[in-house]
């Protein structure tokens, strides 16, 4: 019989081989995934036993993750914002660093009572969830391309109990109620440029393309997105983009070129500047 210490040892020899990994975590993580158990039951009772089909379906999950498998398609979930959410292949798998647009986002809502927001490119849900959390006033709107990607993004609303969130789909903002205006538009958009190196590496290989590529520039989704949110927007309304580290003076560029103002850029907890905002004027 092999005890989970010994499971985990083994596991993370193999995963040791997995370039930009972290073998003792996701060792760990995929254990805890398969027993239904928290981590802290690793560490309570290392020397409980796996079954042969627990050892055999443990090696299953370790060598998909030794071939490139993302954790997340793995075991079907990320968190974001404490909040546990479904992630498919269909979508992009959720990382810390967008919580910065959340954190923004609220900070401009918080003196807009029942706002009507915008999230584009919802991909899981993970930011119209996220401010659904904060805000149970807000009326969300996540609006998607993918039918795939949105029907994951329904099932996490509906799990989550947030009603308040709908879902509509189309390219950015052609996806969203022509009737409406809102107090703040949010977007992760696709921002790495054609044939960036980058796209061969850690997880990107196996997230969508259209999630991740915009462009020679990795510009030409925001171009569009901007263009399109000026006429969306109330007065006074605010449009937050999250792109590439590299990016934030070009967009800058792109947002004053459009008539918007109070442009600003915000760093992620990597220092890397993550975000851009800017405001519709209140006045013409």
């Amino acid at each position: 019989m092999v005890t989970l210490r010994q499971a985990l040892q083994s596991a993370r020899l193999t995963l040791g081989e997995l370039p930009h990994s972290d073998p003792e975590l996701e060792a760990a993580l995929l254990l805890c995934h398969l027993l239904g158990k928290p981590r802290s039951h690793l560490f309570a009772w290392p020397e409980a036993t796996l079954t042969a089909d627990m050892q055999q379906a443990y090696a299953t999950l370790i060598k998909r993750r030794r071939n490139g498998a993302p954790i997340a398609y793995i075991t079907g979930e990320r968190e974001f914002w404490s909040l546990t959410l479904r992630v498919t292949p269909d979508t992009l798998i959720p990382r810390p660093e967008t919580e910065l647009l959340v954190e923004r986002s609220l900070h401009h809502l918080r003196q807009r009572p029942d706002p009507l927001v915008a999230d584009l490119g919802a991909g899981s849900g993970a930011i119209a969830l996220a401010l659904a959390s904060e805000r149970p006033d807000a009326r969300i709107h996540a609006g998607d391309r993918s039918a795939e990607a949105l029907a994951v993004a329904g099932e996490n609303a509906a799990r989550l109990g947030f009603t308040q969130v709908s879902l509509f789909r189309g390219n950015w903002c052609e996806a969203l109620p022509t009737e409406n205006r809102y107090d703040l538009i949010a977007c992760n958009p696709p921002y790495i440029e054609t044939g960036d190196p980058h796209l061969s590496r850690g997880d990107l290989p196996n997230e969508p393309a259209s999630a991740l590529v915009s462009g020679s520039d990795g510009l030409a989704d925001i171009r569009v997105i901007i263009q399109q949110a000026g006429g969306r927007l109330k007065k006074g309304g605010w449009l937050l983009l999250e792109h590439g580290y590299r990016q934030a003076p070009k967009v800058q560029q792109l947002l004053r070129a459009a008539g918007l103002s109070d442009i600003s850029t915000h760093r992620d907890l990597s220092g890397h500047p993550r975000l851009t905002e800017s405001r519709l004027a209140e006045y013409y």
